[in-house]
Order: C-alpha cells, then sequence, then structure tokens
C-alpha cells in the first residue's frame, strides 16, 4: 500500500502540506500563516474522551449564553405574551428538537451531523450542491453566533455602571475589540477547552439560577407585577386560545432559542463510551449523546420560561428597546436591580465570558466544518487546510457582519434564527428520510409532523425577518461560486490518496516487470462484450510498434461516483479472454491511471508506458466533461497530471497516443 503525495520542491523552498500538497512561501509571513498543524480532520480520532456532562458544558457556552439575550429579544417579538410564546418554544424543544438529534446521535456517531445524513440519500452532484446550500446556513449560524455573542457582550460592558460612562457611544467599537481577540487567540492557538466550559458553564448557570430565584421569590412576596401582568394580558387578548394563537404565529421570532443541538451532534467524537479502554465504544458514546441533548434541552427549557416569566412581568416595557437599560441583557437588568451592584458586575462578567466563549465555540465548528467538506470535495484552495488563513477570513466576515448589522443584537436575531431552523430542518428532514428507507411508519409520521412543524417555522421566520435569508444566501452564494472556481482550478492534481493492489493484480505486474518493460494499454469499460482484446493488443503494438516480446497489461478504469475529488484505488487483477487486466472503480480516470502510473514506477523500479487512442469528438465538450463526469479526453489530461505531479522528466511515467 502507497500513500501518494507530490515530489518535494527542487528549490527547497517549500514544505508539505496536508495530503502531500506542496506548501510553497516566498516571504516569512506566508510562512508563519500556513506552518503549524491543519485543521483537524472531522474523522480522526481524538486524543482525549471525557464523560458526556463535560462535553456538554462545551455545547453548553453556545446553547446556554442564549440566555444573555433571549429573553429580551423574546419580549420585543413576543410582548406580554413572551412567556406564552417561550412555553411553544419549549414544546417544539422538547417534542421537536430533541427526538430529531437524538435520531441523527443514532446515525451519525462520528459526529458528521445531518448534513451528512442528507448527502448519503441524496449522492453524486445534486447530493454535493445540497451540502454546499445547508453549509451556507450553518456558515450563518456560526458567524452570526460569534457577532451577536460579540455585540451582547459589549452590550453587558457598555451598560455595567462601572464601566457605562467611558464606553457608552462605542458599542461598535467595543464589539469589533472582542472579535479581533478572538481571531487573536485562534491564531496563536487554540486547544482543547473542555476545562474553561465546564467552569464558564458552572458559573454561568449557578448565577442564572440564583437570579431567577430571587425574582421569583419577588414576585410571591408582592404579587403586584404579577397581576398587573395578567391583568393587561387579559385586557389585550380576549381568551386563553386568542393567545396562544397569537403566540403561535410569534413564536417563530423566538427561534434562535433552539440552537446548541447540531453543535451537541458534532462535539460526539469526545464522549467517552462505557469502557474507557474501548475507543470506538459507539454504543455508549451514542448513549451519552443522547443524555447530553436532553439534559442542556431540559435544563435550556426551564431557564427559558423562568426568565422569560420573570422579565416579562417585572422589568417596565420601556426598557427592552433598543436604548432601554435591558436591551439584550435582561437577566442582567435584574441581577443589578435585585442583587446589587457587585453581584451585577459579577454576572455581567460570568456572561460577558460565556459571550465571548460563545464565539470561540462558534469559530472553532467553523474551522471544522470547512475542511471536514469543501477540500475534500476539491472545493477549497489549499490554504483552507490550514487554520490561520481561515481565521482570518472569517474574523474579517465577522468584522462585515458586525459593521452591517452595527453590532445591533435585536437585528442580527432573524439572521441567526434562520440559519439555526434550516440546520434543524435539514436534521428532520434526513431522520425523516431515514425512517422511510428503513420502512418506519411510526417514525416517519413522527419525525413528518416535526419536519412540517419546522418547515412553517422556518418559512415564517423568513418572511417576518428577510434579513437572515439576504445574509444566508449571500455565504450560499460565495461558497458555491468560490467551490466550483476552486474545483476548476484543482482539478488537474493528483487526487488519489492510495492505490492497493490485491494478490492477483501485484503477480501480473511483476509477471511484466520481469521483462525489464512495463507496458499498459488503457481500455474503455463500455467496451466489454464489443471488443476482442487480442485484436487490441496487436493493434496497439503495431500502431505503436511495440516489439512482439513485451507483454502487455491492459488498464481499465470504470467511473464511479464523479463528484467526489480525492479516493482510494483498490486495483484488481482479471483475466478476460486470455489477456490480464488491472481495474479499479474512480471518480475521474486520468487521475485514476496517473496514480496508478505512478505507484508501479515505485512498486517496480521502472517507468510505466501507458498507450491510448486518441478519442473522437469536441475539445472543450471533452474539459466539461472530465470536470463533471470524471471522463473525457483522458491521454492529455494523464499527461498533465504527471506533469504537475512529478516534475523530473525521467522519473515521469511515459504516455503514448496513437
Amino acid at each position: 500500500m502507497t500513500v501518494l503525495g507530490t515530489s518535494p520542491d527542487a528549490a527547497g523552498n517549500g514544505g508539505h502540506g496536508e495530503d502531500g500538497v506542496v506548501l510553497r512561501w516566498g516571504r516569512p509571513l506566508s510562512r508563519w500563516l500556513l506552518e503549524g498543524p491543519p485543521t483537524k480532520d472531522a474523522h480522526a480520532t481524538p486524543v482525549k474522551r471525557h464523560p458526556w456532562w463535560r462535553v456538554m458544558c462545551l455545547t453548553g457556552v453556545d446553547y446556554f449564553s442564549t440566555l444573555g439575550y433571549q429573553p429580551g429579544i423574546a419580549f420585543l417579538a413576543a410582548g406580554l405574551l413572551s412567556p406564552i410564546a417561550t412555553l411553544v418554544l419549549v414544546a417544539v424543544t422538547l417534542l421537536g428538537a430533541l427526538p430529531v438529534y437524538r435520531r441523527v446521535a443514532e446515525e451519525s456517531p462520528h459526529g458528521q451531523g445531518s448534513i451528512a445524513m442528507l448527502q448519503r440519500h441524496l449522492p453524486g452532484w445534486p447530493g454535493k450542491f445540497l451540502v454546499l446550500v445547508l453549509l451556507g446556513f450553518l456558515a450563518t449560524d456560526f458567524i452570526i453566533t460569534i457577532t451577536l455573542s460579540a455585540a451582547d457582550a459589549a452590550a453587558h460592558i457598555i451598560a455595567n455602571p462601572i464601566t457605562s460612562a467611558v464606553l457608552r457611544d462605542h458599542r461598535i467599537g467595543v464589539t469589533l475589540l472582542l472579535i479581533a481577540l478572538l481571531g487573536v487567540v485562534f491564531l496563536a492557538g487554540f486547544g482543547e477547552a473542555i476545562g474553561i466550559a465546564v467552569a464558564l458553564v458552572t458559573v454561568y448557570l449557578t448565577l442564572n439560577l440564583v437570579v431567577v430565584v430571587v425574582a421569583l421569590q419577588h414576585l410571591i412576596s408582592d404579587p403586584g407585577p404579577m397581576l398587573r401582568w395578567e391583568a393587561l394580558l387579559t385586557m389585550r387578548y380576549s381568551t386563553p386560545l386568542v393567545m396562544i394563537g397569537v403566540a403561535l404565529l410569534v413564536f417563530p421570532k423566538l427561534a434562535l432559542g433552539l440552537s446548541g443541538f447540531e453543535t451537541g451532534v458534532a462535539v460526539m467524537p469526545l464522549i467517552r463510551g462505557s469502557r474507557e479502554d474501548d475507543r470506538e465504544d459507539l454504543a455508549g458514546r451514542i448513549r451519552g449523546a443522547k443524555r447530553l441533548l436532553t439534559t442542556a434541552a431540559l435544563i435550556m427549557s426551564f431557564f427559558l420560561i423562568a426568565s422569560s416569566f420573570a422579565t416579562a412581568t417585572l422589568i417596565p416595557a420601556s426598557e427592552f428597546p433598543p436604548g432601554g437599560k435591558a436591551n439584550g441583557r435582561a437577566l442582567a437588568y435584574l441581577a443589578h436591580a435585585y442583587l446589587g451592584q457587585r453581584f451585577g458586575t459579577v454576572y455581567d462578567i460570568s456572561t460577558i465570558s460565556i459571550l465571548w466563549f460563545a464565539g470561540a465555540s462558534a469559530m472553532a465548528g467553523l474551522l471544522t466544518v470547512v475542511p471536514r467538506y469543501l477540500p475534500r470535495y476539491g472545493m477549497a484552495p489549499h490554504w483552507a487546510a490550514a487554520t490561520r488563513p481561515l481565521v482570518l477570513l472569517f474574523t474579517a466576515v465577522a468584522f462585515g457582519i458586525t459593521m452591517i448589522f452595527k453590532a445591533d443584537v435585536d437585528a442580527q436575531g432573524g439572521a441567526y434564527a434562520t440559519g439555526v431552523l434550516v440546520v434543524i430542518l435539514s436534521a428532520a428532514l434526513a431522520v425523516t428520510l431515514s425512517a422511510h428507507r428503513r420502512r418506519d411508519r411510526g417514525g416517519l409520521v413522527r419525525f413528518g409532523v416535526i419536519t412540517l412543524v419546522i418547515t412553517y417555522t422556518t418559512i415564517a421566520n423568513i418572511f417576518e425577518r428577510p434579513e437572515g435569508i439576504k445574509i444566508a444566501s449571500f455565504f450560499i452564494g460565495t461558497i458555491i461560486i468560490t467551490s466550483f472556481i476552486s474545483r476548476a482550478t484543482r482539478s488537474l492534481e493528483l487526487r488519489v490518496e492510495e492505490v492497493r493492489l490485491d494478490e492477483r493484480a501485484r503477480a501480473f505486474v511483476e509477471e511484466v516487470a520481469a521483462s525489464g518493460e512495463l507496458v499498459l494499454v488503457a481500455t474503455n469499460p463500455d467496451e466489454r462484450g464489443r471488443v476482442d482484446y487480442h485484436s487490441k493488443e496487436r493493434r496497439s503494438r503495431r500502431l505503436h510498434h511495440l516489439p512482439p516480446g513485451v507483454p502487455v497489461l491492459f488498464l481499465e478504469v470504470t467511473i464511479g461516483d464523479a463528484s467526489e475529488f480525492s479516493s482510494t484505488l483498490e486495483v484488481k487483477g482479471e483475466e478476460r479472454e486470455g489477456c490480464r487486466f488491472l481495474t479499479t472503480r474512480s471518480p475521474s480516470v486520468p487521475n485514476a491511471i496517473a496514480a496508478i502510473l505512478l505507484h508501479l514506477r515505485d512498486m517496480t523500479g521502472l517507468i510505466p508506458q501507458v498507450y491510448f487512442h486518441w478519442p473522437e469528438g469536441n475539445p472543450v465538450l471533452a474539459l466539461l466533461g472530465y470536470l463533471v463526469l470524471g471522463g473525457g479526453e483522458v491521454p492529455h489530461l494523464t499527461r498533465e497530471i504527471l506533469r504537475r505531479a512529478e516534475p523530473d522528466a525521467d522519473r515521469r511515467p511515459q504516455v503514448h497516443v496513437g
């Protein structure tokens, strides 16, 4: 078995990057950007695993941190009905999103998530295109998590009595500073942070519990605010049915409270199974992931209900809009009002810390998702396998989004909810299709209903707050355009990761190589049953003036899924009509032939000679056929791939065309 890579740079001015790609640089800055470990492979086994509750804290910095702004956004969206609308949100969480992601955890124990599940149901180019679209929404989710969390952290910094006098008019500047700090940390190197996440989540949830309990105790001792809230509610809405109906209509505006589930599945590889010494205890990992998802959903549901009720009854409505003291920080308002400035400052510090760390979680998610899909599809340049260029790119995009929305927490809620909802919708659709394929009628009905509910929520959110789909469309368009440009520019790379010959194929090669020559004739698998291979061999010998005593191997490559970029070649030896064949399946015929020739060269020490017949047809259409279908003008493309992969002409396998 040979791992294929490119040759070292002859000038000695480069280094090998991921997948054997030569990274060339001419300046210290380029070297610094590209050095260091590449972004982590999604399929790599983590060095260390943890109990599920510790991993829950890693997802919780994103999920639980939304308590910093969710109650305020809920009141702005639903007004006095925010507690009832929050109950609808909790119902969708526990009865919809939670069952869906528990099923995703069962079917995606390695952390690929719902996007990979959908791709399995829709292979080929349609599946790749769907992945690119969903990546656009996922990028929206993660980028807005960074900008929204930083904006809310800035709101807590500015509103604190100690800092408000100095920073009151610098909301955008403080937000950009927090985002820049996040980028600097990742440029310096950001390791595993579960320990920090556990501390932040523990402190934050404890402080929130104190605030909520004190607020509810205040309502019990002085029920006046609650009675006024009830009176206003009944005055505005005639019956409970009307209240519920209106709450259902406004619920999509609260949907950003559903964030965190996809992250919970993505971190599954970090969960320790029931047997510590068994690194592939997937059953234990799945059980741990289900506990993680259920516990996080229950904790969040409690805090969502309690916080929405406390803030809706105890905070004047005038304090929620932009400029109000509770805007983007409703629970912090209660902390300062009922527990004093010292406790309020401690609460602000805790909230700022977890919100900033939620941005770190989102950045880590982006650095995982992009290398997981785009480079594997050939739809990202080589530098996308390095951490620092991606960090700079994502930081610049976050700067732009912050400037567009002017660091306004409420204005970014729609874009955030759009990203979250589409990702959850993809998960619901994936498990519904899975239930259909497994002929699980009960699951099909159950998940089908959930999919319809989330579809309604998503569409309603898009119509209500179209800025979300606009931002997502920007990300989708950018990803699709750059992906296909990258695919075209990287199409002539040696895209084969490994070549493996079975025993019979190896025996054929050794027998032919014993003659001192290694001659192969490329043949089309579509010719099977229609061609006399002995006549084909005689014609090839005549056209290419091959000596009669030199043995010949036929090389036959069948096109597989042409949408795949890289592959591992399993080469089999076959004998048909008294002729010997090396056969394999690959997304690209020219790349497969080039990789096999290089492998045979390294295996035998001989320079292989491959012989083709010129194909008929338009060369432009042939090139398009290569890019999309994996075929095309095979001789010319094979030679060009070999030329790029092996700069030394004396060691390069030879391509002959007659």
